[in-house]
């Protein structure tokens, strides 16, 4: 169900260009960062955002495992890939999107965002975290 907390954060994505939007009771993070570069140190901060709603410009399967793991309870994403709706909806995470795509294309658009690459066959979202943050360093090498 589509409701009013979504629909805030929802809001607060376009209002404010932000590319992702966490909300939980009256505490809000935002970033204008991409991929997924703004959820990861929301994630290692350690602070429950169980239960939280989010909205977000692009979600592919890296973003649906990194919500999963900080416990989203709903998301709207204006563009989503079909692995990561597999993964939010596997989960138990409401999900609602503007556009759904085969997968996320890289920075060039020429190819799959390495991302979504690097978590094809992870059988957990733990795994998966594992495999992007190898990713992260082996980019940034």
């Amino acid at each position: 169900m589509f409701n009013a907390a979504l629909e805030t954060v929802h809001k607060r994505l376009i209002d404010g260009a932000f590319t992702c939007v966490v909300r939980l009771d009256e505490r809000e993070y935002v970033s204008r960062e991409r991929g997924v570069t703004p959820l990861m140190p929301l994630l290692e901060s350690g602070e429950s955002w169980r239960g939280a709603v989010a909205a977000d410009k692009t979600v592919g399967a890296g973003a649906a495992h990194l919500y999963v793991l900080l416990g989203v309870r709903a998301l709207w994403a204006d563009v989503v890939s079909q692995a990561a709706l597999v993964v939010l909806q596997t989960n138990g995470i409401d999900v609602f999107f503007e556009t759904c795509v085969p997968y996320i294309l890289n920075r060039r658009k020429d190819g799959t965002c390495p991302m979504e690459l690097a978590v094809t066959d992870a059988t957990t979202s733990e795994e998966a975290y594992r495999r992007m943050v190898e990713t992260l360093k082996r980019l940034q090498e």
